[in-house]
C-alpha cells in the first residue's frame, strides 16, 4: 500500500531508527542554550576556540573508530580544492561564536528566530545565487519573513541582527557545503582541522597572557573540553538519520531545534517576549508552514512498486 506518512515502519524497518536518530540530533541542538549558559564569565570567543580544538580531537577519535579516514585523506591530498572547505569552516565558526554570544548575553529568542528563518533564507539564496525557480508559496513565505523583519525594524527601531546573521551565515554555509564532496562527519572534521592552527595559536596567546579560563577550575576546564564532544554528538546522530530517512522527514524534524530553543528562552531563561516580537514570530511561523506545505506538495510521489529506502 502507498504510505500517506513521511515514512512507514512496516515498509522500512530502519526508518523508525532513523527518526530516533533525527529526533535525538535536533533535541541535542535544541538544548544547546542550557549547556552554553554554564560558561559564566568566559567570553564567547574563548568558548569558540575550545569548541574548535576539542571538537577536532573528538572527531579524530570517532573517525578512527569508524575507520573513515579515506575521504579525509583524499580531501587533504588535494589542497587546491580546500578553498570552499575553508570558507565553510569560517562561516560555521562565526555562526558558532555568535550563537554562544547570544546565549551568554541572554538573547536566545533571537537565536531561535535565526534558526526559524534559516529555511526561508535558503529559499532566498536559491533564488538569488543559484537562479533557481521557486514556487508561489515559497515566494510568499520569503515575503512574510521580510515583512516580519521590517516590522521589528520599524516598531522597535532596531534590526534583529543576531537572528539575521545566524540565518545568513548558516544558510550560506549550507549553500557552500553542498559543493563540497565530503560527508557530514568527514566534512566537519576537515573544517575544524583547518581552523585548528588558529585555535591553538589563540589558546597559546590566552595562556601566555594569563587570560585563559582553561585550568582555572576543574568545572570550567571540563566544560570547555566537553564543548567539543557536545558539538560532534548531534552531527553523528544526524548522520545516522540522514542515511535512513527521506529529506522531507528530516526537514520536518528540523523545527524541533528552534522550537525547543524558543521554549527554553521563555520558560527557563525568562526572556521577555513583547507584542511586536510575537507578531514577527507568528509571521515567520506562517511563512514556514507555507514552505513546508509547498515542499510536501512538490515531493516525489511513491509508486506501488517502489523499493523501500535502506
Amino acid at each position: 500500500m502507498r504510505s500517506l506518512s513521511f515514512f512507514s515502519s512496516n515498509q522500512n524497518p530502519s526508518a523508525l531508527k532513523g527518526v530516533g536518530f533525527g529526533v535525538s540530533a535536533y533535541l541535542m541542538w535544541g538544548c544547546f542554550p542550557l549547556f552554553f549558559a554554564l560558561f559564566e564569565g568566559v567570553p564567547a570567543w574563548e568558548v569558540l576556540i575550545h569548541r574548535v580544538i576539542w571538537a577536532c580531537g573528538f572527531l579524530a577519535i570517532v573517525i578512527t573508530l569508524l575507520q573513515r579516514w579515506s575521504p579525509v585523506k583524499a580531501a587533504l591530498r588535494e589542497p587546491q580544492r580546500l578553498g570552499r572547505v575553508l570558507a565553510c569552516a569560517l562561516l560555521i565558526s562565526f555562526n558558532w561564536g555568535l550563537y554562544i554570544y547570544a546565549v551568554s548575553s541572554h538573547q536566545v529568542l533571537q537565536a531561535s528566530l535565526g534558526y526559524f528563518l534559516t529555511p526561508l533564507v535558503n529559499v532566498a539564496l536559491a533564488l538569488v545565487v543559484l537562479r533557481e525557480r521557486i514556487t508561489a508559496l515559497q515566494t510568499v513565505s520569503v515575503v512574510l519573513a521580510v515583512i516580519a523583519i521590517v516590522v521589528q525594524l520599524v516598531a522597535l527601531g532596531e534590526l534583529p541582527w543576531i537572528s539575521l546573521t545566524l540565518a545568513l551565515t548558516f544558510g550560506s554555509y549550507g549553500l557552500l557545503r553542498k559543493q563540497v564532496m565530503l560527508d557530514g562527519l568527514s566534512g566537519l572534521f576537515v573544517e575544524t582541522l583547518l581552523l585548528l592552527p588558529l585555535g591553538l595559536l589563540a589558546f597559546g596567546w590566552l595562556s601566555a597572557s594569563g587570560n585563559s579560563h582553561f585550568g582555572e577550575t576543574s568545572r570550567q576546564t571540563w566544560l570547555l573540553i566537553a564543548s567539543g564532544m557536545i558539538t560532534a554528538m548531534p552531527l553523528l546522530a544526524f548522520a545516522g538519520a540522514a542515511r535512513r530517512l527521506r529529506l522531507s522527514t528530516l526537514g520536518f524534524l528540523l523545527y524541533i531545534n528552534p522550537t525547543l530553543q524558543f521554549l527554553i528562552a521563555l520558560f527557563v531563561f525568562r526572556e521577555p517576549l513583547n507584542q511586536i516580537q510575537l507578531i514577527s514570530f507568528v509571521m515567520i511561523w506562517t511563512g514556514l508552514l507555507l514552505y513546508i506545505w509547498s515542499a510536501w506538495q512538490s515531493r516525489p510521489r511513491p509508486t506501488a512498486s517502489a523499493t523501500p529506502m535502506r
